[in-house]
């Protein structure tokens, strides 16, 4: 990584120091708000057709909704936000969380009590497990994502079973998250980056592209990134590697694309996440943001291979098939240590160590084709989708030792007991999910009234064994059917209305050996989402607003000690902004508002759902200073409201707020392209719970002020 470093540096700084004077209104054009072009690979209406940038460049007019492909966003019945690849870099997002930091719906919570990031999506949340990548579950690094290999992220809001069939994990309830890799732009791309965010992380990115051929139908696009130092958090340091290949091939009649990636990310004495004893009568004092109670052996290593391949080829001009493929190994180990404490925030610790690795092969063949009925328009799908996938682990665990969350004393490493294999772990879990869908979409009035109905029936095939032998300890298998139905009028050509009705699907519990009623397999769990709302596109600037109410039924211990089934019901109202309302000014953000309430369960009956803000605000401003040519200033505010700690909600964490800035500047100097970018977030250096996990109730402080600055040079 160094001399990757020295490298850009040399071809980089040193021209921008020689020829800074050279800057001139060109930059303008040049600057923010600029758009870089996207492959043009068939015609708009196409969906594999990647939706054009929205004015700004920020996010895009719309993305891939399953089955239904690349849609514009007033023509679909549901709330869809994409991001683009120009947001993520002026963001300087170093990971997924990063570039969703401006997402008004969505916050980033813990996944698996460790150092992955989660997403918690309209109340609900959405583990890594459960990220598609290029339209496929199982393919995307599973615990933490580098952006700077993605063209797109696209967050879906809202159930979605129908649409992308049932997930790995079954945690697609509150919405999906989509990942686009980059392939060749119609023009050459020869960019490099380097960057260096506090207290001492240093990176370097390659970004090539180049489309070749009569008519430049072949494309390649090349990505390697390497960063690595300390974080602002205390003794805990990270790095990151990265490399991703896209090729592709634009014919007439047949088109393909092909991917390969490969991400290392080390995570050395990273904070671990805080579980309150069942003593705990109240959240303890917020440590500072910088502190660290993670001991120095606390680590976690991860490593992803992947790849997709997506293909279609046109039957005849209105009747199209397709295919997609995709593999994925993982290889993980973790040394982790999550501490245990009370309200005043003393408690134990331990140590567990565990050894992980997952194979995931996946795909989907289809045929996709329009036709017409008198005065009303058809665009019809048909489609399979299939996924299976092993698990390995093992684990080691130790006794406890005491800690705090403020002044952590050291322990030497732990002894251990271990269960399983370390060098060859067993299998632990096999998951194998199929499914086949049908849809129509109607047009009537040219289009302007669009009616879309469709259905999906899928099987879903799990088995359990043991971590210490292999031996199989559970089955389940069994099959649902999951149906959509979404309305889209458009009374003016710039506004769309829409209804939606779509379920999202998960595997059904099986009650433990503490329930009256052990060993009963539920069927697979129905969440039923209903949503109504209203588009405005003003061409330059954006907004949907959204009304929805979405109902989980979730395992849990009656009274009676009967395992059943209660419902965690959320409803509320988001409103997102995006665009660019005045020229040189862009606007993106938002609102929203859940009330969240358990039912169906005596003992929880009108409690509100653990880790569930009340409400979220997001809102991030740009502007381009015109007394200086390519220079642009920027601020984000994140506010989020006080969350339940617990389901008998006698602890809340209370509500939060960060501000952040940043500001860029480009030029031109000798021939080439140069911006630099810097931004400070929590510039308040504010201490605060950020924030409670819906799954394990797991607790975790927000960050500190956090420095970035980065220089990226287009040759």
């Amino acid at each position: 990584m160094r001399h990757l470093v020295t490298a850009l540096a040399a071809a980089g700084l040193l021209p921008t120091l020689a020829f800074a004077q050279e800057a001139t209104a060109d930059a303008t054009a040049q600057g923010a708000g600029t758009t870089l072009p996207t492959v043009t690979v068939r015609g708009a209406s196409s969906p594999d057709q990647l939706p054009a940038p929205y004015a700004g460049g920020q996010v895009a007019r719309g993305g891939r909704l399953g089955v239904l492909g690349n849609q514009d966003f007033m023509n679909v019945p549901f709330s869809v936000t994409s991001y683009t690849s120009e947001q993520m870099q002026n963001q300087q997002a170093r990971t997924l969380g990063g570039v969703l930091a401006d997402d008004p719906a969505v916050r980033v919570t813990s996944g698996f009590g460790n150092f992955s990031e989660a997403f918690v999506v309209r109340g609900f949340t959405l583990s890594g497990d459960d990220i598609s990548y290029n339209g496929l579950y199982g393919i995307a690094p599973r615990q933490l994502v580098s952006p700077e290999g993605l063209e797109r992220v696209e967050v879906f809001r809202g159930a979605n079973a129908f649409l992308n069939g049932v997930s790995p994990a079954g945690t697609t309830i509150g919405g999906s998250i989509n990942l686009v890799p980059k392939y060749a732009l119609a023009t050459p791309i020869t960019q490099g980056t380097i960057d260096y965010t506090s207290d001492g992380q240093v990176g370097g990115h390659i970004d090539v592209g180049r489309r070749f051929g009569e008519k430049k139908q072949f494309g390649v696009r090349v990505n390697a990134m390497a960063r690595g130092g300390d974080t602002a958090v205390d003794n805990e340091s990270r790095q990151q590697r990265l490399f991703t290949l896209g090729l592709d091939y634009q014919g007439d009649a047949f088109r393909v694309n092909a991917d390969f990636g490969y991400q290392k990310q080390s995570v050395f004495q990273g904070r671990s996440t805080i579980n309150l004893t069942a003593a705990a009568t109240a959240l303890p004092p917020v440590p500072s943001s910088t502190t660290n109670w993670a001991q120095q052996w606390t680590n976690s290593k991860l490593e992803d291979t992947y790849g997709t391949i997506r293909a279609e080829y046109d039957i005849t001009k209105d009747w199209t098939t397709y295919a997609a493929f995709g593999a994925h190994h993982t290889n993980e180990f973790g040394n982790y240590s999550g501490a245990n404490v009370g309200s005043n925030g003393f408690g134990t610790a331990s140590l567990l160590s565990v050894p992980y690795k997952q194979d995931t092969i996946t795909g989907e063949v289809g045929v996709r084709g329009k036709f017409a009925t008198g005065p009303v328009n058809h665009t019809v799908n048909l489609s399979w989708s299939g996924l299976k996938q092993e698990k390995a682990s093992a684990f080691g665990s130790s006794g406890t030792f005491s800690t705090n969350l403020y002044n952590a004393p050291a322990v030497a490493y732990p002894a251990s007991t271990i269960t399983g294999s370390f060098a060859d772990p067993y299998t632990t879990g096999r998951t194998n999910l199929n499914g086949v869908s049908i849809s129509d979409t109607l047009g009537f009035l040219n289009d302007r009234v669009l009616v879309t109905g469709g259905v999906r029936h899928q099987v879903i095939n799990v088995r359990g064994y043991a971590t210490g032998t292999g031996a199989q300890t559970s089955t389940y298998n069994d099959s649902a059917t999951s149906p959509m139905f979404g309305l889209v009028v458009k009374p003016l050509q710039n506004v769309s209305v829409y209804y939606n009705y779509i379920e999202g699907l998960a595997q059904g519990p099986t009650a433990g050996n503490t329930a009256v009623n052990r060993g009963e397999i539920f069927p697979p769990v129905k969440s039923k989402q209903q949503e109504a709302g209203v588009k405005y596109d003003a061409g330059k600037f954006g907004t949907t607003l959204a009304i929805f109410q979405i109902e989980q039924p979730q395992g849990t211990t009656l009274t009676g000690s009967v395992f059943g089934l209660r419902e965690l019901r959320n409803r509320g109202v988001e409103l997102s902004v995006f665009g660019e309302p005045l020229r040189g000014f862009r606007l993106l953000g938002g609102v929203s508002y859940i009330d969240s309430k358990y039912q169906n369960d005596p003992l929880l009956d009108g409690k509100k759902g653990v880790g569930v803000p009340n409400y979220t605000l997001t809102l991030s401003g740009e502007y381009d200073l015109p007394f200086l040519a390519g220079s642009t200033v920027s601020a984000r505010y994140i506010q989020t409201g006080r969350q339940a700690a617990n389901t008998s909600n006698t602890i809340s964490l209370p509500s939060w707020n960060r501000f952040d800035l940043g500001a860029r500047y480009t030029f031109k100097a000798s021939q080439m392209r140069y911006t630099m970018r810097a931004a400070v977030e929590n510039i308040a250096n504010k201490d605060y719970w950020a924030g409670v996990s819906t799954s394990n109730n797991v607790l975790f402080v927000g960050a500190p002020r956090t420095f970035k600055v980065s220089m990226t040079v287009d040759y």
